[in-house]
């Protein structure tokens, strides 16, 4: 029996305990034995450009996830020339860990977006996608779906933490605090880098 992976790719600009609450209900409600966190490198869908450089993202997430045995970092994105197109990613990952079956955590948002992926089928084929729910979005479109995407795309409730990175850059931009949103370690690394001033 392989390992249960769940991947979990995201900006991560900065992470925040939104993402590391996701990251944690997958273990628990899917039985992973393992969650990858993946910084993006260049995302080609992005409204805005990334406010902190790739390294600067990565690093913030190996501070974020260190304290976890369950949670590890990959910089196979921040070192990808180019934009970065999930189904290259779990293409890599595949190869990379042949024996595993990978689970792809994404928010209900970005689900709603999955059709306009880069080959959107093979990425559907390549892994099982949770989508977790946060407020506002409704997936019930996936419910009414067909039957094959539906077989690989499973819901997954989150305690509702109203946390978005978007939210934390303009609250260091202002001045305002961000202590208890994103880890303490994140903190003082975004303060030291002079991080989205």
């Amino acid at each position: 029996m392989g390992r249960r992976l769940g991947v979990m790719g995201g900006t991560f600009d900065p992470i925040h305990f939104g993402h590391l609450v996701t990251a944690e209900e997958a273990l628990a409600q899917f039985e992973l034995d393992e969650v990858v966190f993946i910084p993006t490198g260049q995302p080609w869908m992005k409204e805005h450009p990334v406010a902190a450089p790739g390294e600067d993202r990565y690093l913030m997430t190996v501070i974020a996830t260190a304290s976890n045995p369950r949670f590890s970092v990959s910089r196979l994105e921040v070192e990808r020339e180019g934009s970065t197109y999930t189904v290259d990613t779990l293409r890599a990952l595949a190869a990379e860990r042949p024996d595993a079956e990978l689970f792809f955590v994404t928010g209900a948002d970005a689900m709603l977006e999955i059709l306009h992926w880069k080959d959107p089928e093979e990425v559907l084929s390549l892994a099982h996608f949770i989508a977790a729910t946060r407020p506002g979005y409704d997936i019930a479109v996936f419910e009414a779906g067909a039957p094959a995407q539906n077989a690989r795309v499973s819901v997954m409730s989150i305690p509702a933490l109203a946390i978005s990175s978007t939210d934390i850059r303009r609250r260091v931009k202002g001045g305002r605090p961000i202590r208890y949103l994103v880890p303490e370690g994140v903190k003082s690394y975004i303060e030291k880098a002079g991080l989205y001033r």
